[in-house]
């Protein structure tokens, strides 16, 4: 039976896990509401404004599998005290570029520390919850990645009626040094231990079937939702709709945190609930095509919603599996790592497109395809 509370440690630890994702993605998606005014400022067109999310991702395709040994290695307390120092500096430098190339090298700085979260913060979840409660306390820390893509996309552009972006960026950085210092000053050593995994056993976890039945599903499932991201500000211009509707994409992911979190650690086989995220993940995002402005919200909500839910399926399943016991953050920097190829290459696919059309209708075609179809496919798998 999985506990209806927490103890005052793993409440500590759900609380820190929470902030230190909402962190990531408010700075990563900070920039998204900004895309017009950097555009104009540095004369980009829709692809040069997506590389500035993209070039995140290099640093994260080439640092989240070091991070997870690491963490694997001598313990997430102290992967995370290199870690976020890191990202704290590179926020604090990133609002004084002056050029489009120094804005991408801070851009791959913050990426490096921002993107060691996600391999960590699950050796958190396997230290401090049971191996039946995974999925809710992946659910919490997740439903943080969401509050803070909310705060970017629905804040950002009401603090630029005031400030410059510079000051806003700015402004956001000081999270990273109050969550690093935190970190540092609050989190005792004795709840933390550490494990090694030998070379040869991540040789045979490479191996496993299911590790790249998971990697296709966070390819998908992080593609489709950081593409969207990205680029439902700029539908939502371009559609001359209120901002503050963006903030129904990742209000369904706040709240499928959660909620499938909890779900699917009361089911023995995951693929019916996979199917059934694949297809209605399919539907809702065509439903961003729509004219009518009800199934146009309620379809930003629900694919928010059904692409998270992958992410937390895919980020929980190696917290649990015993074969997977001394290497969780290796298999979770491997999955989250390689694939960033969504997250990385979709964007600019997507702004390429509307380069090329001059609408967003074929790109938003695109990217229900590949993420409907590949997490409907992968639900066949027989692993989960």
């Amino acid at each position: 039976m999985i506990k209806n509370s927490m103890n005052h440690h793993q409440l500590k630890m759900s609380l820190f896990a929470f902030s230190i994702a909402f962190m990531l993605h408010l700075l990563l998606f900070s920039t998204a509401p900004l895309s017009t005014i950097i555009m104009k400022e540095m004369n980009l067109s829709h692809a040069g404004f997506a590389f500035i999310f993209g070039i995140a991702m290099i640093s994260l395709v080439a640092s989240r599998i070091p991070w997870g040994l690491i963490g694997d290695h001598i313990g997430f307390r102290n992967a995370f005290r290199i870690a976020l120092p890191i990202s704290a500096i590179a926020a604090v430098i990133r609002p004084f570029t002056q050029s489009y190339a120094t804005l991408l090298l801070t851009q791959l700085a913050l990426g490096f520390g921002l993107l060691s979260v996600l391999p960590i913060l699950p050796i958190l979840v396997k230290k401090s919850f049971q191996k039946t409660s995974t999925g809710f306390a992946t659910g919490i820390y997740v439903a943080g990645f969401a509050a803070g893509n909310a705060t970017a996309i629905a804040f950002t552009p009401s603090l630029l009626n005031f400030i410059s972006w510079r000051t806003i960026l700015f402004i956001y950085a000081l999270i990273p040094v109050l969550v690093s210092a935190f970190w540092w000053i609050l989190i005792p050593a004795t709840h933390l231990k550490t494990e090694t995994i030998q070379l040869s056993q991540f040789k045979v976890i490479l191996r496993d079937r299911s590790l790249w039945i998971l990697l296709l599903l966070v390819i998908a499932g992080m593609g489709g939702y950081d593409t969207l991201a990205t680029w439902i500000p700029k539908i939502i211009e371009m559609k001359n709709l209120s901002p503050s509707v963006a903030t129904l994409l990742p209000l369904g992911f706040f709240f499928s945190g959660p909620i499938i979190g909890f779900v699917s650690d009361r089911l023995k086989n995951r693929n019916s609930l996979l199917t059934l995220m694949g297809i209605v993940t399919l539907l809702s995002t065509l439903g961003i095509n729509t004219s009518h402005h009800a199934l146009f919200n309620l379809s930003l909500f629900i694919a928010g919603f059904c692409l998270n839910s992958i992410l937390t399926i895919s980020l929980a399943i190696p917290a649990e599996l015993e074969r997977y016991a001394s290497s969780v953050g290796g298999v979770v920097g491997v999955i989250s790592s390689l694939g960033n190829v969504g997250p990385l290459a979709l964007p600019v696919v997507f702004g390429s497109l509307i380069d090329l059309t001059g609408t967003y209708r074929v790109s938003i075609i695109f990217i229900s395809l590949f993420s409907g179809l590949i997490i409907t496919l992968c639900s066949r798998s027989k692993y989960f």
